[in-house]
């Protein structure tokens, strides 16, 4: 869909407003227009302007607003509103090159000391993941994300490994080079994955724990995201 189409996507969304929440609608339509390109990088976001439109008052979209910023989709930049953030792919790739040799390193050595109490922590992080996925809160999904990787690099017991990630975490999210708010897969199957990943830290492998936190971290785990299939050039 064109991006100028936005306008009228926004007028014949009026009546499904009053079947849901309004806030929870006006943040899927924002969310949906931002994935699909109706809603470019470093486009403004008006909030008036889509309450206007859609026939409702400002509250509910200033609410949808805040939540894609903090699911890292828009930034407010204050005198001036919020914006679709823009961000470099080469970027995003450059923060994983660096990002998966901390996590290899981390999940080898936590792999050999790990203890049951750990490992009862991280299975309770991954329950926090299905029922995020399940409820299709992706901000509280990114979080807890972050908060099992983060876990487990404390875990490896090396307090430079750990202050490596919190320099490089904050960025991870920005650049959304971790648990990207943007993937079209099954989020349940990536809660799951983290779950596989917490078992081979209980297999007490740790090179197998090293070679599949290194793929998880690369961008290469086994769940798809619809937008690979889409990057590949069609047959002629």
């Amino acid at each position: 869909m064109a991006k100028g189409d936005f306008a009228s996507t926004l007028a014949s969304s009026k009546d499904q407003f009053r079947a849901t929440l309004i806030s929870e609608r006006a943040y899927e339509l924002l969310r949906q227009a931002i994935v699909d390109g109706e809603l470019g990088p470093n486009e403004r976001v008006v909030e008036s302007e889509i309450a206007r439109q859609l026939g409702v008052s400002q509250a509910p979209v200033r609410e949808a607003v805040k939540q894609l910023a903090r699911e890292g989709l828009l930034v407010h930049i204050p005198r001036r509103g919020n914006f679709v953030v823009e961000i470099s792919q080469q970027d995003v790739e450059y923060a994983r090159q660096v990002r998966e040799p901390l996590e290899r390193l981390a999940a080898e050595l936590a792999a050999g000391r790990i203890g049951e109490q750990d490992l009862s922590e991280l299975d309770e992080l991954v329950d926090q993941l299905h029922k995020a996925a399940k409820s299709g809160d992706v901000s509280m999904f990114r979080d807890v994300d972050i908060a099992f990787h983060t876990r487990v690099i404390q875990l490896a017991g090396n307090p430079f490994l750990t202050r490596m990630w919190e320099v490089l975490e904050p960025n991870l999210r920005a650049l959304r080079a971790i648990s990207d708010p943007l993937f079209e897969g099954d989020w349940d199957a990536m809660a799951n994955e983290h779950g596989r990943l917490v078992q081979l830290l209980r297999d007490t492998d740790p090179a197998e724990a090293a070679t599949a936190f290194a793929n998880h971290a690369g961008g290469r785990g086994p769940v798809p995201d619809a937008r690979a299939a889409k990057k590949k050039p069609k047959k002629k």
